[in-house]
């Protein structure tokens, strides 16, 4: 037993327990469950602090792979390597299960009105799933009106011009952040 009684397992039983789930509601990639993990690691969980969700966020967000690496990190944090070992393996092999099993049927059925119905039914679950995930981050980061202003300027030339390459954004929205920088209030 570790000194909180739990076990040795414990720490890696808690992340499989809070990331399984996870992984296969997971509608719409890794960002709609940002705002859940963000609620079960800090929160809930306590495993980490709002500052250390935002910065392993970050890290996340510029690694190369996927967005739902954070799971990974938060492993890490929880538990070394082991754990984010395990965090890794929690996220994503229960969902790639899922999806190779609801693939074989899916291709099925296509062209049904059900499987149309139900594929036009989830955008909107996980447009909306990533947009709470989005909030959570802005709300941790305690983000004033120039980044929530910054990002619906964002949100709206993404979607007027949906081919345009993020970077111009990206490099459009730190250009602005440095000569504002420059400019203290």
């Amino acid at each position: 037993m570790d000194e909180n009684g739990g076990g040795f397992f414990a720490p890696y039983l808690a992340l499989i327990a809070v990331l399984v789930p996870f992984s296969l509601v997971a509608i719409g990639g890794g960002p709609a469950i940002f705002a859940p993990l963000q609620h079960e690691s800090v929160e809930v969980r306590h495993w980490l602090t709002a500052r250390e969700f935002v910065e392993l966020f970050a890290i996340a967000r510029v690694a190369p792979g996927p967005g739902s690496m954070l799971s990974t990190l938060i492993g890490w944090k929880v538990a070394g390597w082991s754990g984010a070992v395990v965090a890794t393996l929690a996220m994503f092999v229960p969902s790639s299960i899922l999806c190779v099993g609801v693939a074989r049927v899916w291709s099925r059925y296509r062209g049904r009105a059900w499987h149309h119905a139900l594929e036009e039914g989830l955008a909107p679950i996980g447009t909306g799933l990533m947009f709470a995930g989005a909030l959570a981050i802005f709300r941790l980061a305690d983000a004033g009106p120039l980044a929530w202003g910054t990002a619906a300027v964002v949100a709206a030339m993404l979607t007027w011009r949906p081919k345009m390459h993020p970077f111009l954004l990206l490099g459009a929205g730190a250009a602005l952040f440095a000569v504002i920088s420059l400019f203290p209030a």
